[in-house]
C-alpha cells in the first residue's frame, strides 16, 4: 500500500494539520474502519459458537487466536482486505465490496473460523453500524472529550487567577456596567461544561437484525432461537445500547443527537474565539509573541491572533459538516439506500476540524495576557457606566425619575465623574447617601463578578461536571 507524503495530500486534515489529527486515526482512519469490522465479524462468530443450535465451538485458546485477528490488525492486513476488494486475492476475486472483503480476509487468516458460519445471516449494514459506533464513540470520549476539558482547564485558571481585574462591559458594542475578565472566562468555562455533559449523555445504539431488521435469514435457519434476546446480548455486549427496531440500516438518530450536542459545544467556542478576537484588538488582550514566528509578510510588527482565527474556521466548517451529517443519515429510502455509506466516511473529517478548532483554542488562550493598563484606562474614560448604579440607588431613595435624569445628563455625551459630583450636589438626598454615590467609581463598580468568577467553580457550581447545589 503507497502513503503519499503529507506535502501531497489532498486534505488539509491529512496534510498540513496532520500534527492535530494524527490522535483521531485509530478511529478515523480506514484501517480504523476494517480493524472494527474484524471485531464486529470475530465477536458474532464467537457468539454463534456459544449457541446451543450451532455444530462448532471455540476453547479459550481459540477465541484468543481469533480475537488476535483485530487485536493485532496491521498495515499489513488493511493492505490485504484492501487487495480483497479492489484487485482480489489467491481463490477470491475482487470483491468490490468491503465488508464482504472483511469475510474473505477472516477466511484467509484463519483456519479456525468455519468459512460458512462467518457472516452469517447478516446484512453489511449489520457490521458497519456497529462498527462506525465503536470507532465513534471513544473517538469522541477518548480524543475529543480531553481536548476540551484542557480548554476549560485553561478557562477556569484564567477565571481564577483574574476574577478581580475589572474591565469595562460592551453590550450591543457600547460600554456598559463593568464587569471582571475573570468572570467573563468563568461564563465560558461553566457553558462548555454544561454542553460536555450534553455530549456524555449521548448513547450510541447499534442494530442486529438482518436485511430489513426482521431477523428473516437467522430466523429461517434455526426458528427456536430467541434471535431478539441474541441480538440484544450481543450488541449490549460490544459495550452499545441495543436498537431493537431498524429497517435494513440502524436509523442513526443516536449519532445525530452525537452531532448535535458536539455542535453545541463548538457554538460556544465560537462565541469565545469571536470575544477573545475583539479583546485582542481593543488592547485587552496582549499576545505572547513566539520567537521566529512571522506576523504579517509586510508589516514586522504584528502579532496576529492567529489561532483564534484558526479555530473559529475549523470549527465553523465542523459544524457545518456536522449539521449535514446530522440531517443525511436520519434519512434512508425505505429500507435502504447506499448514498448514507459514502456520507458516513466524512465523519471523521469533521470530528478532524473540531479536534483542531480545540486544539489551536488552547494554544492560543495559553498565549494571551490581560493588559490591565488598557483595561483601567478604558474604564477611566468611560465614567458614565456608574449612573445605571446612581440611578439605581435614587429610585432606593423614593426618587421615581430617577432614570430620565441619569438619562438626560449621560446619554449620548461625554460625561465626567465631576458632572457627576455635580448631579450629587443638588439632589435631595442626605449626606450619607450623597457620600454613597461618591464612593461610586467605574473600576470598583462589577457588582458580585470577582465572587461569581470563583464561587462558581469551586462552591455549588461546578462547570457541568454537577449540578447546583445551592
Amino acid at each position: 500500500m503507497t502513503t503519499r507524503p503529507r506535502h501531497d495530500a489532498v486534505s488539509p486534515l491529512d496534510g498540513r494539520y496532520a500534527r492535530y489529527t494524527d490522535e483521531l486515526v485509530p478511529y478515523a482512519s480506514e484501517r480504523a474502519l476494517m480493524r472494527a469490522r474484524v471485531r464486529v465479524e470475530v465477536e458474532y462468530l464467537i457468539a454463534l459458537s456459544e449457541l446451543a443450535e450451532t455444530p462448532f465451538a471455540f476453547d479459550p485458546t481459540e477465541r484468543t487466536e481469533l480475537r488476535e485477528l483485530y487485536d493485532s490488525f496491521d498495515a499489513e492486513d488493511a493492505a490485504l482486505v484492501k487487495q480483497l476488494e479492489t484487485t482480489g486475492y489467491g481463490d477470491h476475486p475482487a470483491t468490490n465490496h468491503d465488508v464482504k472483503a472483511v469475510e474473505y480476509f477472516i477466511r484467509e487468516r484463519s483456519a479456525l473460523a468455519p468459512a460458512e458460519w462467518i457472516h452469517f445471516g447478516l446484512t453489511s449494514e449489520d457490521v458497519n453500524n456497529l462498527a462506525y459506533r465503536l470507532l465513534v464513540g471513544p473517538a469522541v470520549s477518548e480524543v475529543l472529550v480531553p481536548s476540551l476539558r484542557a480548554v476549560r482547564d485553561e478557562l477556569v485558571g484564567m477565571a481564577h487567577a483574574h476574577g478581580e481585574l475589572a474591565m469595562l462591559s460592551r453590550t450591543h458594542g457600547q460600554p456598559a456596567t463593568p464587569t471582571t475578565f475573570g468572570k467573563e472566562m468563568a461564563v465560558y468555562a461553566s457553558r462548555l461544561g454544561e454542553q460536555l455533559a450534553r455530549i456524555e449523555d449521548v448513547s450510541l445504539s447499534g442494530k442486529l437484525a438482518g436485511a430489513s431488521g426482521t431477523y428473516a435469514a437467522h430466523t429461517a435457519a434455526y426458528p427456536a432461537v430467541d434471535w431478539r434476546r441474541f441480538s440484544r446480548e450481543f450488541v449490549t455486549g460490544l459495550g452499545l445500547a441495543h436498537q431493537p427496531l431498524s429497517t435494513q440500516v440502524n436509523p442513526c438518530d443516536d449519532l445525530a443527537a452525537l452531532f448535535d450536542a458536539i455542535r453545541g459545544v463548538n457554538n460556544v467556542l465560537l462565541d469565545l474565539d469571536l470575544d477573545v478576537w475583539l479583546y485582542v484588538s481593543q488592547g485587552y488582550l496582549g499576545q505572547e509573541a513566539a520567537e521566529g514566528e512571522t506576523g504579517s509578510s509586510t508589516m514586522p510588527h504584528k502579532v496576529n491572533p492567529i489561532d483564534f482565527e484558526n479555530s473559529e474556521g475549523n470549527l465553523s466548517k465542523a459544524n457545518s459538516d456536522l449539521t449535514f451529517l446530522g440531517e443525511y443519515l436520519t434519512n434512508s429510502r425505505l429500507q435502504r439506500d447506499l448514498s448514507d455509506s459514502t456520507v458516513k466516511r466524512n465523519v471523521g473529517a469533521a470530528l478532524a476540524h473540531c479536534l483542531i478548532g480545540y486544539r489551536k483554542l488552547e494554544r492560543g488562550l495559553e498565549t494571551v495576557v490581560p493588559n490591565e493598563q488598557a483595561m483601567a484606562d478604558d474604564l477611566a474614560a468611560h465614567p458614565e457606566v456608574i449612573g445605571e448604579a446612581v440611578q439605581t440607588i435614587l429610585r432606593r431613595e423614593g426618587h421615581a425619575d430617577a432614570y430620565e435624569q441619569l438619562k438626560a445628563r449621560t446619554r449620548g455625551q461625554d460625561v465626567t465623574l465631576a458632572a457627576f459630583e455635580e448631579l450629587f450636589d443638588e439632589l435631595d438626598v442626605s449626606e450619607e447617601v450623597r457620600d454613597e454615590l461618591r464612593s461610586l467609581s467605574p473600576e470598583t463598580y462589577t457588582g458580585l463578578a470577582a465572587e461569581l468568577a470563583t464561587d462558581s467553580i469551586t462552591g455549588g457550581m461546578t462547570l457541568g461536571d454537577e449540578t447546583e447545589t445551592r
